[in-house]
């Protein structure tokens, strides 16, 4: 009897050892298994039908669409050394710098050029993978009076990934009145600047908006929300000629915003004198960390793989003298690796407009 015990004993502690066995074994299956979805799913994400790149609105879209569409094939081109098979890449230009930042949310835009301010007020639904270098210019005092001496703003040829914003009064008799205030070294009132007519950017633009507005907070206690006439445009080439032609008396803008409309001041715009002679700059924000290339929280196509990937491609892209020649257009000169922190600023900015 004891012999029988001890054998139907060793019988099971053998079955249990067998089961433990083919226990771990299918654990072991089952990870691999997992592990191979992964990987096929990182595979198949490799194979994009259709890259949907959203700009926001720099300059007029017809401008940013002619010059930026050969970066699609450059994308197409160094993605695939990457492994990444495109099918297309979708370049379009957002109609303001919010409607980007929606897009990105929402996931119908994979990949964002968007300023560091569109960025913060999305970055729950987007996260940024570079910022952009741009030619700093040869004006940067905060004395406003300083920019009205008659020179032009040249670019220096020396890269920044920062920049500020001004505040412009253009050719119209009230733009002039104020402008000639500032440059007898007076301050403005508030009143002067409410009876002004203004055109904006969207409240997520960094320049056009958000700087601005902190400017006349701290000066003022006041905002652009709190201004009487005020139009938002859908782009800084529309607003320069809307001042241009009188129909505002102050744009708010990126500082080297008359350097890039310079050209196009009377040929396109409306200027009927050199754009120096017609426009004086009445205020000069604090200094903006530059635009940001972004990414969708909520697309498809975006893995960490392909954030790593898309990233790498843009520094070469950025690097490359056909790239440098397409990224004019919206004046990047390159890009550098960016984290959320570095816009740690922004966010403070933004914190403090809200806060009445």
């Amino acid at each position: 009897m004891y012999n029988r015990r001890m054998n139907a004993g060793k019988i099971m502690k053998r079955m249990a050892a067998v089961s433990l066995t083919v226990a771990m074994a299918a654990l072991a299956f089952a990870g691999c298994g997992s592990g191979n979805a992964v990987d096929s799913k990182e595979e198949e994400n490799k194979k994009i039908d259709t890259l949907k790149v959203m700009i926001s609105p720099y300059q007029d879209a017809d401008t940013l669409l002619t010059s930026m569409t050969p970066l699609g094939d450059m994308i197409k081109e160094k993605m695939a050394e990457k492994g990444y098979e495109i099918g297309s890449v979708e370049m379009t230009v957002g109609t303001s710098y919010t409607a980007v930042g929606e897009a990105l949310s929402a996931g119908t835009a994979d990949v964002g050029f968007i300023s560091g301010g569109t960025y913060v007020t999305y970055d729950d639904e987007c996260d940024v993978l570079l910022t952009a270098l741009r030619e700093s210019i040869n004006k940067d005092s905060l004395t406003a009076k300083e920019w009205n001496d008659g020179t032009a703003e040249q670019f220096t040829g020396n890269l920044t990934t920062y920049y500020s914003s001004i505040i412009l009064a253009g050719p119209s008799e009230k733009g002039q009145t104020l402008k000639a205030k500032i440059d007898a070294g007076e301050q403005l009132t508030w009143d002067e600047l409410n009876s002004a007519s203004w055109a904006v950017m969207s409240p997520s633009s960094a320049s056009g908006y958000i700087y601005p507005s902190m400017w006349l907070k701290d000066t003022y206690g006041k905002q652009i929300s709190d201004l009487k006439n005020v139009v938002q445009s859908d782009s800084y080439t529309t607003s320069m000629a809307r001042l241009a032609s009188g129909q505002v008396d102050v744009v708010v803008g990126y500082a080297h915003l008359r350097a890039k409309m310079e050209k196009d001041w009377m040929s396109k715009l409306g200027g009927t004198e050199n754009i120096y002679n017609q426009t004086g700059v009445l205020a000069v924000t604090d200094k903006i960390l530059d635009d940001t290339i972004s990414v969708s929280k909520n697309s498809e196509v975006v893995t960490e793989g392909f954030k790593e990937a898309f990233a790498d491609v843009m520094i070469d892209i950025g690097a490359s003298d056909k790239g440098l020649e397409i990224l004019t257009t919206m004046s990047h000169k390159g890009y550098q690796k960016a984290q959320s922190t570095d816009y740690d600023l922004e966010r403070n900015a933004q914190n403090m407009l809200k806060e009445k």
